[in-house]
């Protein structure tokens, strides 16, 4: 049953990208703002469904802590929830994703529309300016900044690298760093089409502000709370 469940789920959520993506393109040109509130429908719509017909859904904690000004979330990578329920959780906002990406039909396209940080990994230096030149402009726009230092999902139970091109944008722009810790692999892996009933736990640590700190140290700051943090969040962790 939950296979089939997952199925339905994954199927309307592909029909309604369908739908959805010529409106995220008819807004392309719009305001930062208005384009996000437009766009962020569809993750509403699919959080919804993820809700009603697979029972998987989530809790928020720490958004009490989230800085009146842009900033920049520094995200555990586990599966492809946080790319959709992140839209409807934190205020207008950017990631940072491969550019590649922006080429799948209809989800790309629809993705494009969003104005995301659009990265070449061909090297790591080349990678980190487009971060930070982009990455600036988007926070001056009153965007937030998405980024998921580990570069790519990581099974639960695991810790990736954590790059540090977070923590040198929130340095060279000036904004705070924003941890966030989540158990959505526990029910929605990597390139699982199952998706387990239950809750997902959201954590979001306290704003870690750039004054008078190096990129190197804020990285390490906040991939030390995410460590901390997951294994009272996921029992995958727990021998941490």
């Amino acid at each position: 049953m939950i296979r089939l469940r997952s199925i339905l789920f994954m199927t309307l959520l592909i029909l309604l990208t369908l739908v959805y993506w010529p409106v995220a393109v008819a807004v392309y040109f719009c305001e930062p703002h208005f384009r996000s509130r437009v766009i962020g429908g569809w993750a509403h719509a699919n959080i919804w469904l993820l809700k009603v017909i697979c029972g998987l859904r989530h809790e928020v904690e720490g958004l009490e802590t989230l800085p009146d000004q842009p900033a920049v979330i520094f995200s555990k990578h586990q599966s492809a929830w946080e790319t959709i329920a992140y839209q409807t959780i934190f205020p207008a906002q950017a990631w940072v994703l491969k550019r590649s990406l922006l080429y799948i039909p209809f989800f790309g396209w629809g993705l494009a529309a969003t104005h995301p940080i659009k990265i070449d990994r061909a090297t790591v230096r080349k990678a980190l300016e487009q971060v930070v030149k982009q990455g600036i402009e988007v926070l001056k726009e009153g965007r937030w900044v998405v980024v998921f230092p580990e570069g790519t999902r990581i099974p639960p139970g695991e810790h990736g690298t954590y790059h540090a091109s977070a923590s040198l944008l929130a340095v060279r722009a000036g904004a705070p760093l924003v941890p966030v810790a989540h158990n959505a692999g526990d029910f929605w892996q990597r390139r699982a089409l199952t998706k387990r009933p239950g809750v997902i736990r959201v954590r979001i640590g306290e704003p870690i502000y750039p004054e008078r700190m190096k990129p190197r140290e804020m990285n390490q700051q906040a991939e030390a709370w995410i460590r901390k943090t997951m294994p009272e969040i996921s029992d995958a962790y727990s021998s941490e």
